[in-house]
């Protein structure tokens, strides 16, 4: 089936004789040039044919034609990797009961979504490389297609997979007790059911990766556009078999992520088997097309919910029922039931509610994966919880934000816990809710609304409060199994030129990571910004650690950059006060010099101090401590999550005729803990409240009864433009966490919480006085009439 290897470029040569790679290009004895017309190993590039099947046993693969095909090196099929690579299982041990079937690079037998990865096909340039994918020859035997969640639950419903016994992933319930009784005797019951429609991350840059392999050497090097290096390289080495010392994977500034680069692909994995069969590096880059049938997808649940209250309007209790679907397979390492486990445990959060019932179920279907995406499982909370409160306060003759007053856990209130089993340590939900409500002027906008009313303008104002996980503890994976780590590195060190070098190991992927961690060794170390430099992303050269995800780039890189920036600043004190003769606690560093802590006077600078560490160490006692560089690590040890928490407001205007919206203004006020650099914060949060904003009116991939992807492609896929965007104010309130002595807590996800449920009760209370409502997101124009009827 493959090419052999012996029709693969031949060994480099130099001067009659073989030599490695890394001395290609070397320098003539006494010539003082280099050799730069030898060859070196040319990247090859991989193309991939793709099944047109949601559901098809593969019954034979013809590659004659396309071996022949120019350029073409080589061709595998899922045989011929599964050779090489060991199956992976998306599973975690504390779900208990959860299952998910075997993967390989490439399926072996059976095809489980249209767009699947079948036959990999490596050429001289990726256009060599399609055009022989244009010459296989694949024979498929379709088999019955699982699209539908309540069919796939059905005893001796068609299977997803033929590798699992039924379509159910996972389950899990939740149960304070009572809740029956509570709602038979409770004043006002409100209920929904809410759909919440697939949509894909759609990054800046795609999925894309360079693999390696050296066999010389036994090593392999990894070009990965990841948020997570140190993940990759413990999968690399472990389903390939190489000693992880001997895997590198570098993941530089990449253009966005937002959870999806966290996940194992089935074509990343097939590039590393690829390199090891062709002895060359080889090349792929999704381009959009791809990205879509191949990304992961998120979001897809349907949530039956309803909420318990008196009569002055307090809540009693909620009861929820989430069904989410996942696709074929559960992801692998961080698995496919996570959001749906967030959903279910982030219900109600803001509130003070004691009773609480929930159900989960995680189904298989033949679409394309579902997985940790930007705010995993936050969003659909948040909109439940918050369509339920607004509903409940209509019955209860309150306005949306009196009801909210009279619910909220009390700013003094921690910690507490949820019914749902969560701990806060510390939020603010009241001062939140205050301060958004100054910034609305809420009043004066009610106001308005209700006099644009009477002149047929349908204006409508929606806020949602929410709570934000972040700062996970070795409790939120660790647990479970998975080699994700929760802690990370830091190596600090000062330049013999007194400059300082930070290797850390959360990543960049636009962030402003760099930025932070720079800002917090520069402002620990007293030396100025410019004179730090951040180095990120690097296996080989940065230390171990979790890297970023779960907006835990802050609070625990930050704060693993903080305590080293401490040790080594003692150690520069100490090193100094040796040279000076003087005592540590008399010396402080400001600006990159040594100065008397009292008076301020300077007494000897960095690169002073440097130079003579470095290079005259004669001249110190010999029990003086001539350390300029410090290595630590750090991982939270007390609550298992730092929770951000916060409130959004949104503000619209309905074309009735339409079911056109204009979404006039945003608000949100978070609050992250402590604020490092108030403009990335900004932003970020921005940025996550128009990721939200996509997702409540643009964002959603449709399927039809046959499992194939309809819009996949961005001529029919929409996403939120700065047209179609408002102005959005934010607004900061610091409540730092204890857990820490920086005290930052996450922020990247607090603009995706809540933006889609703020802007589902806008777009509800825009409705109300036509007798309609909405309970679907996205809310598309076409579903905006139906709810009207006036289609």
């Amino acid at each position: 089936m493959n090419a052999p290897l012996g029709a693969l470029d031949r060994p480099n040569s130099y001067i009659g004789r073989s030599v490695s790679r890394p001395n290609a290009k070397r320098l003539l004895a006494g010539r003082g040039r280099y050799v730069t017309d030898l060859v070196l190993p040319r990247m090859l590039h991989v193309a991939f044919l793709r099944s047109p099947y949601a559901h098809a046993r593969i019954v034979s693969i013809d590659i004659d034609a396309a071996r022949a095909m120019p350029g073409v090196r080589l061709i595998a099929t899922g045989a011929d990797l599964a050779k090489l690579c060991k199956p992976w299982v998306g599973t975690l041990d504390h779900f208990k009961g959860m299952k998910s079937a075997p993967q390989l690079p490439l399926p072996v037998e059976e095809v489980l979504w249209s767009g699947q990865a079948v036959v990999a096909i490596v050429a001289e340039s990726r256009a060599q490389a399609e055009d022989a994918v244009e010459a296989v020859s694949v024979e498929f035997e379709e088999l019955p297609v699982v699209v539908d969640i309540d069919s796939a639950r059905e005893a001796g419903a068609d299977r997803a997979s033929a590798t699992v016994e039924d379509n159910l992933c996972f389950q899990s319930r939740l149960d304070t007790g009572g809740i029956d009784e509570i709602f038979a005797n409770a004043a006002h019951v409100v209920e929904e059911e809410f759909r919440f429609g697939r949509h894909t991350a759609v990054t800046l840059e795609p999925r894309a990766i360079v693999a390696d392999w050296d066999a010389s050497e036994g090593k392999l090097t990894v070009h990965h556009a990841t948020q997570t290096p140190y993940q990759f390289q413990d999968l690399y080495a472990r389903h390939y078999g190489i000693p992880e010392a001997n895997v590198r994977v570098a993941a530089p500034d990449i253009g966005g992520s937002f959870g999806m680069k966290l996940h194992v692909y089935h074509e990343d994995m097939a590039v590393i088997g690829l390199s090891m069969l062709c002895g060359r590096p080889v090349k792929f880059v999704a381009d959009r097309i791809e990205s879509f049938v191949s990304d992961i997808h998120a979001r897809d649940h349907r949530v039956r919910a309803r909420m318990a209250v008196d009569g002055d309007g307090t809540i009693l209790a909620m009861d929820v029922d989430d069904v989410t679907a996942i696709g074929a397979f559960s992801t692998y390492p961080r698995t496919s039931a996570v959001e749906g486990n967030q959903v279910i445990r982030l219900m109600g959060a803001p509130y003070r509610f004691r009773n609480y019932r929930a159900g989960l179920s995680v189904v298989f279907q033949n679409k394309v994966q579902t997985s940790q995406y930007r705010a995993v499982g936050h969003p659909i909370a948040c909109a439940v919880t918050e369509r339920l409160v607004d509903l409940a306060a209509a019955k209860a003759g309150l306005d949306p934000a009196a009801m909210r007053e009279r619910n909220l856990i009390a700013d003094d209130a921690y910690p507490c816990d949820s019914p749902t089993g969560y701990q806060f340590e510390a939020l603010s939900h009241q001062e939140s809710l205050a301060r958004l409500k100054a910034l609305m002027d809420y009043d004066a906008l009610r106001a308005e609304q209700a006099a644009l009313r009477q002149r047929g303008v349908h204006r409508g104002i929606g806020i949602a409060s929410f709570v934000e996980i972040s700062n996970p503890s070795p409790a939120f994976y660790g647990i479970g199994g998975a080699r994700i780590s929760a802690q990370d590195g830091a190596l600090l060190k000062v330049t013999p030129s007194g400059e300082v070098r930070c290797l850390i190991s959360v990543t960049e992927q636009g962030q402003g990571t760099e930025t932070i961690i720079g800002q917090i060794v520069a402002d620990q170390l007293g030396v100025a910004r410019e004179r730090v430099r951040v180095v990120t992303g690097d296996t080989e050269v940065t230390p171990h650690g979790g890297a970023t995800w779960a907006c835990r780039g802050a609070g625990i890189g930050g704060e693993t950059a903080l305590q080293a920036a401490r040790k080594l600043r003692g150690n520069v004190i100490s090193l100094a006060a040796t040279i000076l003769q003087a005592k540590p606690d008399e010396l402080d560093m400001r600006d990159g010099v040594v100065v008397d802590a009292l008076g301020g006077a300077e007494r000897i600078s960095l690169a002073e101090i440097a130079r003579i560490a470095y290079f005259r160490s004669d001249t110190l006692p010999p029990d003086a401590s001539a350390q300029l560089s410090v290595a630590h690590h750090y991982a939270p040890q007390g609550y298992p999550f730092a929770f951000t928490n916060g409130i959004q407001g949104c503000h619209v205007e309905l074309d009735a005729e339409t079911g056109f919206v204009k979404i006039l203004k945003h608000w949100v006020v978070e609050d992250c803990g402590r604020i490092i650099n108030p403009l990335l914060v900004d932003e970020q949060v921005r940025g996550g409240v128009v990721q939200g904003l996509g997702a409540a009116f643009f964002e959603e991939c449709l399927y039809d009864e046959h499992g194939q992807l309809t819009n996949g492609s961005l001529a029919d896929y929409l996403v939120p433009m700065a047209c179609e965007m408002p102005d959005i104010v934010i607004g900061h309130i610091e409540t730092p966490t204890a857990d820490t002595a920086l005290g930052a807590k996450g922020c990247g996800e607090a603009g995706t919480a809540a933006a889609s449920a703020a802007a589902l009760n806008a777009v509800n209370d825009a409705m109300s006085p036509l007798g309609a409502s909405i309970a679907q997101i996205p809310m598309t124009p076409a579903r905006l009439l139906k709810a009207l009827g006036t289609i």
